[in-house]
């Protein structure tokens, strides 16, 4: 990895301290005093998607016998497909926190797994929509990776899309007094 796509891949965890508060806001939105998560819960969730996004990229290379980590060089970036990347995170954190919210979060599996499916047809980006997908899609030189100069706009569009979903659902959905 050279010193340039280093930095960018240090630049763009600089970001997870703002998704954190953005995760740890979401679930007090969705739960209020009722059994909230813990920042140290959501920093182990993070980390365990970054490692088993990792771990998948590194697994999926040996499959095809391609280089296993070898730094991507795929450039992803620009307005229409950052502008993607938030089209396809605001729809997937509209769909879960609506789920949430009307009581069916026990049934996002396949909803969610709909959404990324069709979000990589018809979105520009292909739809990573989470921080943790592309810092694990940096080490794959395959066409589904992305250089490590393109994860920071990737990921700052992701927690654009985010907060913006999250919002839209909280609109959409309020929480009856009970």
């Amino acid at each position: 990895m050279g010193r340039p796509d280093l930095q960018a891949l240090l630049a763009s965890r600089k970001l997870f301290p703002i998704l954190k508060q953005l995760v740890v806001g979401a679930d007090h939105e969705l739960c209020g005093d009722r059994d909230p998560v813990g920042a140290g819960l959501v920093d182990a969730v993070m980390a365990s998607q970054v490692a088993g996004a990792i771990g998948g990229a590194a697994l999926a290379d040996a499959m095809f016998a391609v280089p296993a980590l070898a730094v991507s060089r795929t450039r992803r970036g620009g307005g229409p497909v950052l502008l993607g990347e938030v089209v396809a995170t605001a729809g997937l954190l509209l769909l879960i926190v609506t789920l949430a919210r009307t009581g069916r979060a026990g049934q996002a599996a396949w909803p969610v797994d709909a959404w990324i499916g069709a979000a990589y047809w018809f979105t520009s980006s292909t739809a990573f929509a989470n921080p943790a997908v592309t810092i694990g899609r940096t080490p794959t030189s395959t066409y589904a990776g992305i250089a490590p100069a393109s994860a920071p706009a990737f990921i700052t569009a992701e927690i654009l899309g985010g907060a913006l979903g999250t919002a839209l659902a909280v609109i959409i959905n309020p929480v009856q007094p009970h």
